[in-house]
């Protein structure tokens, strides 16, 4: 999959690739292509910026403009890109029943498919069974920010979808934060107020599908979800590497058991910490950003999970050998991966 299709994937998930030009947007999505010339009047459009509008070519000398067929808006439609790549946008509701054949966006449509998503979620937490549509390698579950992912890579900055009147989203079910010909420091402007009417963020990507009162209390009771998304993008990569029967620590159990009875685990709140994955022959430590898994023996799984699940190292000292937890603690931040709440915040 070359840059430019992976940076449509993430597009639709709300988690940018990376972090682009301060001033301008990195991705674009126009349903009608009359207003590029508006969006680049009005500065959206930079060098580095990449412009997917319905029968475009591509134009090398940037900004960097993708012609699509098809649409992204729709459940059941696909689009396609040079006739190469396509790639299919369902609901949540109907996806466990559909054949996963290509790259796949799986979409919150309505309150039935936001339903079904926290009821997958809360059998994944309590029992440790992830649905395998979401696990695929190939499937993204679109607007992250509004499932409990977070806005840090998400925003006017990184991702439009514009429509054919004219109205600018951040994607195809947020509610409208201007229209073309509006700039960039106004459309985050209004961004930023509607998230700041919620207790949770983001209360723009998923106007139209859920209603905010609904979301934002569902939100509130799982502050676990953030992690919820990270361990389904941590089995997706363990995939591509031909792993399997793999379990995931904090969802459903722990590869130490005494860790279960840990009341408020860090890991389980605290968005920056990897995770700790395991298999019967060994344990594998993700991080979702940047995406890395690293491969070490149980008895090293045991100690990360000790220092995951205490949050500090005198916490967790308590429970297990300090000079292993040393030593772990040492290894991972040498390669820039914190195991504490406390080196995460």
């Amino acid at each position: 999959m070359t840059s430019t299709k992976r940076n449509l994937m993430h597009w639709g998930t709300g988690q940018a690739l990376t972090p682009g030009e301060p001033h301008r947007v990195s991705t674009l999505v126009l349903e009608d292509p009359g207003y590029l010339h508006a969006l680049r009047r009005s500065g959206l459009v930079g060098a580095t910026s990449v412009v997917f509008l319905p029968g475009g070519p591509s134009d090398d000398a940037g900004p960097v403009v993708v012609g699509y067929t098809g649409s992204l808006r729709e459940a059941g439609s696909e689009i396609s890109i040079s006739d190469s790549f396509f790639l299919q946008t369902q609901d949540y509701s109907t996806s466990e029943f559909m054949s996963v054949i290509g790259p796949t966006s799986i979409r919150i449509f309505n309150e039935a498919d936001f339903e079904l998503f926290l009821d997958d979620a809360d059998r994944a937490k309590n029992e440790g069974q992830f649905r395998e549509f979401l696990i695929h390698p190939a499937v993204r579950l679109a607007e992250l920010p509004a499932l409990g992912a977070g806005t840090d890579r998400d925003g006017p900055r990184h991702r439009l979808y514009v429509t054919a009147d004219g109205d600018i989203h951040t994607s195809p079910t947020g509610s409208a934060i201007g229209h073309a010909g509006d700039d960039l420091p106004t459309l985050e402007k209004e961004w930023a107020r509607l998230n700041a009417d919620s207790d949770q963020p983001c209360a723009v990507c998923l106007a139209k599908a859920v209603p905010e009162e609904r979301r934002a209390a569902e939100l509130a009771s799982r502050p676990w979800l953030g992690r919820y998304h990270g361990a389904i993008s941590a089995q997706q990569d363990l995939l591509t590497r031909g792993e399997t029967d793999f379990r995931v620590s904090g969802f459903g159990g722990r590869l130490v058991r005494g860790l279960e009875e840990v009341e408020n685990p860090a890991d389980l709140v605290t968005a920056g910490l990897p995770l700790l994955l395991w298999t019967e022959e060994s344990a594998y430590v993700h991080t979702p950003w940047p995406s890395r898994t690293f491969k070490i023996e149980h008895r090293a799984g045991q100690l990360v999970e000790a220092l995951l699940v205490h949050g500090s190292m005198e916490a967790a000292a308590r429970h297990d050998d300090p000079r292993g937890l040393e030593t772990v603690s040492s290894f991972f931040a040498k390669a820039g991966v914190r195991l504490t709440a406390e080196e995460a915040s």
